[in-house]
């Protein structure tokens, strides 16, 4: 990539003037007018500027036309015509793996995220987990790596045991009514937990087949909703299979990694946390021990990435530090990265899954829905590419209007724009598009599409997709500019560049996991 001979450019007229501890960074310009690529190298080592700037202009690869010093120390790079000519013609030869690249080849990664529990809605939570662990899994997988999608869910567990618990008492909404009854009532409580204890031996008919049914029906209404929004999981892993994995791991490490207190079993590490409770069943602490041996049984792999909301950062900390010090576990915790995100709320505030008022996924859709004339596809991209704008641990405030805004900063701006670039070549008359820019001035929008593979792999190097949400928009708004002020039809390289947008475009609607219909 040209970022990289640019770096190693500056690196050597460096080494040449004596420098050698070397520090600086190559960035795009926040204005084009200030050139294709700028460092700070200058404004490093002032007294060898003038040096340094010399030693870059002796050694110009062919890709650079000019190299310039401006302000108090920057030095902006512009690229050739050429270059630009070259880089469109890449584009359209690659077509739809454009931007693919092989910093993490020869990995094997993981990508853990969603995470519903099956007796409980799956909610704005959830679609932001999914959101993010998708664009997150198809980001890495561009970038050389193979990659497994992983869903842990919990079919165990007290909230298990307060649905079955409506659902014997007849409730309409059987968990927040065991939910909101646990919390008031001492002979509720233990009327759950023993429920609870009944769920993990299977002993009680009645509770087995209402069990039974209620996960099947969860895990079939969760289907439909990965289907919308065009997820598929290689592998399902459940507490109810990790539970027995991770108590065994908990109590073979009593004494050394573990101890016992009060009846309950502890890790004492920067928090303390239970990870066998006094009634001698697994916490949620312990079902993560076992969910790290059972994810690499099905697949070993060399990462793990685990995508939750950030309200456990604490917890799952020390599920990490836990891991570290039991033998078994500790290569697993040295390859796990948490990616924790913020939360996602509408402007009437946070919702409340105890109280029974949450904000579903089904019914967010289908307000996005409703002010997309029914339009799910459109739908869908509105609310990912809410969620994908900004880097992922920080808190959403989801607006519905700025949502379905056609003015841009919005996903159906992305799909509008890709739609019109469809309609376009659709009209083309012209058998091919020419690469011969016969005097052409050059287009803005030449300037950002041969960065698409750099953004790609920086989204990947540091699991973040609004990178490209944020350069998609760009670019959009400059194909936008370009059709407003340029004749495309009938001229071979504007078609050109509009079908090295049109595929672009396509490729990073395809990262984000927005639908892109050719016609909005």
């Amino acid at each position: 990539m040209i970022s990289g001979k640019i770096h190693d450019l500056i690196d050597k007229a460096l080494e040449s003037v004596g420098i050698g501890d070397r520090d600086f960074v190559v960035e795009y310009p926040l204005d084009l007018k200030n050139g294709d690529y700028s460092t700070n190298v200058a404004m490093k080592y002032p007294k060898e500027k003038e040096s340094i700037l010399e030693a870059i202009k002796k050694n110009l690869p062919k890709e650079i036309e000019k190299v310039e010093m401006v302000g108090p120390g920057f030095i902006n790079f512009y690229l050739s015509r050429d270059f630009f000519i070259e880089s469109l013609e890449k584009v359209v030869e690659k077509g739809g793996d454009f931007g693919k690249n092989e910093s993490a080849k020869g990995e094997k990664t993981i990508v853990e995220y969603t995470d519903p529990n099956p007796f409980k809605e799956f909610h704005i939570g959830h679609l932001m987990s999914n959101a993010i662990g998708e664009a997150v899994s198809r980001i890495v997988e561009w970038s050389g790596s193979e990659v497994k999608r992983f869903c842990f869910q919990g079919d165990v567990g007290i909230h298990v045991a307060k649905a079955i618990w409506g659902m014997l008492k007849g409730e309409k909404d059987p968990y927040p009514a065991g939910a909101k009854a646990y919390e008031e009532s001492e002979e509720v409580k233990g009327e759950i937990q023993e429920i609870n204890k009944k769920i993990y031996d299977r002993s009680d008919e009645e509770v087995n087949k209402l069990y039974d049914k209620g996960r099947e029906e969860s895990l079939s209404e969760f289907e439909k909703i990965y289907k919308k929004l065009d997820t598929k999981f290689d592998h399902f892993v459940f507490e109810s299979e990790t539970g027995g994995v991770g108590e065994k791991i908990v109590r073979d490490n009593i004494g050394k990694v573990f101890e016992e207190s009060e009846g309950a079993v502890v890790f004492k590490g920067s928090h303390t946390r239970v990870f066998i409770n006094s009634q001698g069943l697994p916490t949620y602490e312990a079902k993560d021990l076992g969910n790290a041996k059972r994810k690499a049984e099905l697949y070993p792999y060399t990462k793990s990435l685990v995508v939750t909301g950030n309200e456990i950062k604490e917890y799952f900390k020390v599920v990490l530090e836990s891991m570290k010090r039991v033998p078994e576990l500790a290569k697993y915790a040295e390859s796990t990265i948490h990616l924790p995100h913020g939360m996602l709320r509408l402007p009437s505030g946070k919702m409340s899954s105890r109280t029974g008022d949450v904000i579903t996924a089904e019914s967010l859709i289908r307000e996005v829905q409703s002010r997309v004339k029914g339009d799910e596809a459109v739908a869908i991209g509105a609310i990912k590419y809410m969620i994908l704008r900004q880097a992922i641990g920080n808190d959403i405030v989801f607006d519905l209007d700025k949502s379905v805004s056609i003015e841009g900063d919005s996903g159906v701006y992305l799909q509008y724009t890709y739609a019109r670039s469809c309609s376009v070549l659709e009209k083309s008359s012209l058998a091919q598009s020419s690469l011969d820019d016969t005097g052409e001035k050059r287009h803005e929008i030449e300037r950002l599409l041969y960065r698409f593979p750099e953004v790609v792999e920086r989204a990947g190097r540091e699991f973040s997709p609004h990178y490209i949400t944020t350069y998609l928009t760009a670019l959009a708004s400059s194909f936008n500019n370009f059709y407003a002020h340029e004749e495309i039809l009938g001229n071979p390289y504007r078609e050109l560049v509009t079908r090295a947008f049109n595929i672009v475009m396509k490729n990073g609607l395809h990262l984000l996991a927005i639908p892109s219909p050719e016609r909005v």
